[in-house]
């Protein structure tokens, strides 16, 4: 193959996309279908060692691949104002046309990533451009309120700051001399004009149309391309795969492995699979003369089941399984909640069903999987659930196998107009370890679609149904399920403005159970690659991630993690990018608007010309009525001084 280390696309409004091509051989005397990958992690440096598992290895086998950076990022043109603006959806649609039109492509296009790159896929599917035949979405959302990095179940999550640290961070980094020898000045005026996101993700505290725009979830009838969902248990964002494969069977197939917010060959927890040859298969399947839909199931899943809880697990308990959509092989199991118990037996009202606000729920919880960090899986649960309102099943009689999506029916009354729960579902052995299967929250001050309300209702009996999101478990025979209830999840949810006393009157857990033994699956997936086949980088350090945790006598609970300075070394630019972040957590026991979040972030990238420093911070802090936060961010070139921006702002708490 051949590889052009940078081009030009011009967009209609003249802005330029920066992109990143690798040509199979004889591709200039003889059209190929051609595969992209659409995203803001600068082609040159950040994610180059990523890209080069996958682009090379498609062009290897006869595809036309090109990485291109969004408007605003990397070498790219232009300014980003927020994710998933106006321009980058545009854009894209413009993208799969220009390249269709090359004299290289035989008009066939593909568009595939992982995280926001298979967002964007996912986004340019609704009423896709003719070129575009299918695509791959890895790790993506389809719903960015609900299974976003911003809010779940209305409640706001703490790392909507964590990425409201680092995107100004990588947006501000600078252009690299492929762009000109004008880059420092181009770099200055992309510093002056970059926006403060985390702003609008605080402020838009309901779902809104603001959510909605970008959420393919709400208009999946406008999907128009295959689409091969692919995501993993330990990452939020699997919910989208068995959530489209039911929306869509005709049109989806999904993939759910153990893995978190990774590229499945680099899988961890494992076993992982061999994503490139998956991809290939997909590929050849629709892009090459005579496409046809592969003889695939709908959904390929790894069926868990017990592992004694870690921080970090290297191959996760289980096996895989294969079946139609979740709701067709499923029935439901009723399960009532009593005084302490979970049953199939009609209960009426609980007697002693006050809901603990303990701010030291949550200590167990781990991180959320968004960012692919190693380990921060959920501890045993015991702690939190001896502080939690608990039901549980007797020892079960036979295997339980849950698949697809557990709900819990609850009517709770509160004395306050806002309030939250925070639900988990447990798996306990006989000898009392408790493992969280899932998690589920929810604002009560929103309405059922998480909507904001006309009027803010008053204190009252709430009527709820919350959702789990989509598991593929076997609770083994023996063990006890396990239910628990609380009003806060610190440190993954913010708590509410003030502790509401909340009264849990009756429920019930309803569980898609499988119907028959789930069946293995027929044909392995291939194995993991190491790729690149001849590597062009090396990683300098990796220091281990640390986490830590505190009570101090007077209440005082802080919650964090380090990650100390990683570093990678691309020979063939003679660039390194490197990396440290640090998180706190704090809050003071009894006093939820005490709490206060808090992130930095420092990004390094040295290059032949010299050396570029990008840090950046974000607290985040509130009192019963407002948020409040504090951004800085300062670059640096060669240890001088290029610009520093500063962002104040106070938000008003409406509903939580």
């Amino acid at each position: 193959m051949t590889t052009t280390e940078h081009l030009w696309i011009e967009m209609p409004d003249g802005t330029r996309l920066a992109a990143r091509l690798w040509m199979p051989e004889g591709a200039e005397t003889a059209a190929v279908p051609a595969i992209f990958e659409y995203i803001p992690y600068r082609k040159a440096d950040m994610v180059r060692a990523r890209d080069e598992r996958n682009h090379p290895y498609f062009a290897a086998h006869g595809y036309a691949c090109l990485r291109v950076d969004m408007r605003g990022s990397g070498d790219s043109e232009g300014q980003m104002p927020d994710m998933y603006s106006e321009h980058e959806l545009s854009d894209a649609r413009h993208l799969i046309d220009w390249i269709a039109a090359q004299p290289w492509c035989d008009g066939n296009v593909g568009m595939f990533g992982t995280s926001w790159g298979g967002t964007a896929s996912l986004q340019a599917n609704l009423d896709a451009p003719g070129p575009l035949k299918a695509i791959i979405a890895v790790c993506a959302t389809h719903d960015r309120y609900e299974d976003d990095i911003h809010h779940k179940g209305g409640c706001l999550l703490t790392d909507t700051f964590e990425w409201g640290a680092t995107l100004p961070a990588i947006l501000g980094a600078p252009p690299t001399p492929n762009v000109g020898p004008d880059w420092k000045e181009r770099w200055k005026k992309r510093l002056d004009s970059l926006s403060f996101p985390v702003e609008a993700w605080v402020r838009e505290e309901a779902r809104g149309n603001y959510w909605r725009h970008g959420s393919v979830i709400h208009q999946a009838d406008r999907l128009s391309r295959p689409v091969l969902a692919v995501g993993g248990w330990s990452d939020r964002y699997s919910n989208s795969v068995m959530s489209l494969v039911s929306a869509r069977p005709d049109l989806v197939w999904g993939v759910v492995g153990p893995w978190g917010h990774h590229y499945p060959d680099h899988a961890h927890p494992g076993p992982g699979i061999g994503f490139q040859q998956l991809a290939l298969d997909w590929w050849d399947s629709w892009l090459k003369p005579g496409p046809s839909a592969p003889d695939w199931p709908r959904l390929r899943v790894w069926l868990r089941e017990y592992d004694p809880p870690a921080n970090a697990i290297d191959i996760r308990n289980g096996r895989w399984i294969e079946t139609g959509p979740a709701e067709t092989v499923t029935r439901p199991l009723t399960l009532h909640l009593s005084d302490g118990t979970l049953s199939e037996k009609s209960a009426g009202s609980i007697r002693e069903g006050h809901i603990p606000s303990d701010l030291r729920v949550g200590r167990a919880s781990g991180d959320t999987g968004y960012f692919g960090r190693f380990g921060g899986l959920p501890l045993d649960q015991r702690e939190d659930d001896a502080l939690s309102l608990t039901f549980e099943t007797a020892p079960l009689e036979e295997d339980v196998v849950l698949y697809g999506v557990a709900t819990a029916q609850l009517v709770v009354r509160s004395s306050s107009a806002l309030g939250q729960l925070c639900l988990r579902l447990n798996d306990v052995t006989p000898d009392g370890t408790s493992v969280r299967v899932g998690l589920c929250v929810r604002n009560l001050a929103l309405d059922d679609a998480l909507d904001a309300p006309e009027v803010l209702a008053k204190p009252e009996d709430h009527t709820v149904n919350i959702p789990f999101h989509t598991k593929a478990y076997r609770f083994g025979k023996g063990h006890r399920i396990r239910l628990s209830v609380t009003s806060s999840y610190w440190p993954i949810i913010w708590p509410s403005p003030e502790e509401a006393t909340l009264t849990l009157l009756r429920g019930s857990l309803i569980l898609p159970v499988f119907e028959g033994t789930p069946e293995n699956l027929k044909a392995d997936f291939p194995p993991a690659l190491d790729l690149p086949v001849k590597k062009t980088h090396r990683i300098v350090s990796t220091p281990e991630l640390r986490r830590f945790q505190n009570e101090h006598p007077r209440g005082g609970l802080l919650n964090g993690w380090e990650q100390p300075f990683a570093e990678v070394y691309c020979s063939e630019t003679g660039t390194a990018f490197g990396y440290a972040t640090r998180a706190e957590h704090d809050v003071v026991r009894g006093d939820p608007a005490s709490a206060r979040t808090r992130f930095e972030h420092h990004a390094r990238y040295s290059r032949p010309d010299g050396v570029a420093d990008m840090k950046s911070a974000l607290t985040a802090t509130c009192d019963p009525t407002s948020f409040f936060l504090k951004g800085t961010l300062t670059a640096e070139w060669d240890g001088e001084r290029i610009a520093e921006r500063s962002w104040t702002v106070s938000i008003p708490r409406r509903y939580g």
